[in-house]
């Protein structure tokens, strides 16, 4: 399946009064070679394993393939991920006719939040929030498997 989304800064915390859902999700990285990413996920009480291929040029597109796995399966591969666990809470916030994932990091990335939207395709229109900031679709730093390797504390 291609993944199309686009992700956003996050400017207030308005989402949080039209959130839908909140939950919290724990995450590692088996692997963040540049062709491909696969990550272990706890999210509330499911566990999946995902592989994401390499973006394309704009970095709104990609390759991913889920399925869902026992937590306890999924508990054991954490131990093994690289280093760099990321640990965040994510709101869902219907906006207009979508549906914006946002998270807000914790620990090493305490501080950072980003918005997501899913799109059917790469030039779909829609309205965005006021909460919604600055663009850093393709910005490979606000990657979480980057966000492992170089949280966001320790940018200058």
């Amino acid at each position: 399946m291609i993944e199309i989304e686009r992700k956003y800064l996050v400017t207030s915390d308005a989402y949080r009064g039209k959130a839908i859902s909140k939950e919290r999700i724990i995450q590692g990285f088996l692997n963040t070679h540049p062709e491909r990413t696969v990550r272990v996920r706890i999210k509330g009480d499911k566990a999946y394993l995902t592989i994401k291929g390499k973006s394309n040029e704009s970095g709104t597109s990609r390759y991913e393939w889920e399925q869902e796995m026992a937590i306890t399966d999924a508990e054991k591969l954490l131990e093994i991920c690289e280093e760099g666990r990321i640990d965040k809470i994510r709101y869902s916030v219907p906006f207009d006719n979508q549906i914006f994932e946002v998270d807000e990091f914790l620990g090493a990335n305490d501080g950072l939040v980003i918005a997501e939207v899913e799109l059917n395709n790469e030039t779909e229109y829609f309205d965005k929030p006021d909460w919604l900031g600055k663009e850093v679709t393709g910005d490979i730093k606000y990657y979480n498997s980057q966000l492992g390797k170089q949280p966001f504390k320790t940018w200058k």
